[in-house]
């Protein structure tokens, strides 16, 4: 069954053309929401296609770390519930989840996006904790870049709880995180000799190889995933940053455009 669908996928991408209306290097209408959750300091639901997640961030104050003393700490979670795809089981969290947390959380930390030092209250004792939770509500591929984008947008939305003495008041808010230059995480794919971006389903199901790429406003890249079996070579790598640093500007203007 998986050759016959690779087959399939290889003559529809030798055609140039997915879905009948888009081509490799075309997403799927991309929607983003905020404010979402009422219990949430920061929430987002993100759209591509019809794969869909939602994104909520909470905080807390907590002990820095002994070897960060100084900053505050990150923390990225993702649940992959079984009524967004039959593949998805109840249990200790798959492989997929996890890759999809490392990935949010690497390209957050190595763009230095949140600001880690000014979420330190006192050093060696107080700093603010930042939770990451991400849940998919329908998986139709392409669930690296859906939950990359709601964790950038729902970080942006959201507020500090008001800190009453020791205690914090999770029903008034003030003042936004720390942030600095969003980086926006394409996932490129290789089927055969074929480049793609935004894969769905069945086109995840027969790639070979995966690349999720984290890229500055002004091109930088800060971080690479590889997935697949099998191997890119140096000009499959430079051709999907490339697209990947193309495609980003793209998707930086609709995020720039949620408020």
């Amino acid at each position: 069954m998986n050759e016959i669908m690779r087959s399939t996928v290889g003559r529809t991408l030798s055609q140039g053309i997915r879905d009948g209306r888009r081509d490799l290097l075309s997403y799927r209408p991309v929607e983003l929401k905020t404010g979402i959750s009422a219990n949430a300091e920061g929430s987002a639901h993100v759209k591509i296609g019809t794969t869909e997640v939602f994104v909520g961030v909470k905080l807390a104050v907590e002990r820095p770390y002994p070897d960060t003393p100084n900053k505050g700490m990150l923390a990225v979670n993702t649940e992959l519930l079984p009524l967004s795809s039959p593949e998805f089981e109840t249990g200790p969290p798959a492989i997929l989840a996890i890759e999809l947390s490392r990935v949010v959380d690497r390209g957050i930390r190595e763009s230095g996006y949140l600001d880690m030092d000014k979420l330190n209250i006192t050093p060696g004792e107080e700093s603010w904790s930042i939770f990451i939770d991400i849940c998919t509500l329908n998986s139709d591929g392409n669930l690296f870049d859906a939950a990359a984008l709601g964790a950038l947008v729902a970080l942006r939305d959201a507020k500090f709880p008001k800190r009453e003495g020791k205690k914090l008041n999770y029903k008034e808010h003030k003042g936004k995180l720390p942030l600095k230059e969003m980086p926006i995480s394409v996932t490129v794919l290789k089927i055969g000799s074929h480049l793609l971006v935004d894969p769905d389903r069945e086109e995840e199901e027969v790639y070979d190889a995966r690349l999720t790429v984290a890229v500055l406003p002004d091109g930088n890249l800060c971080a690479l995933q590889k997935g697949g079996d099998a191997p890119l070579s140096f000009d499959d790598i430079e051709r999907m940053v490339s697209i990947a640093q193309d495609k980003s500007k793209e998707l930086r203007k609709l995020v720039e455009s949620v408020r």
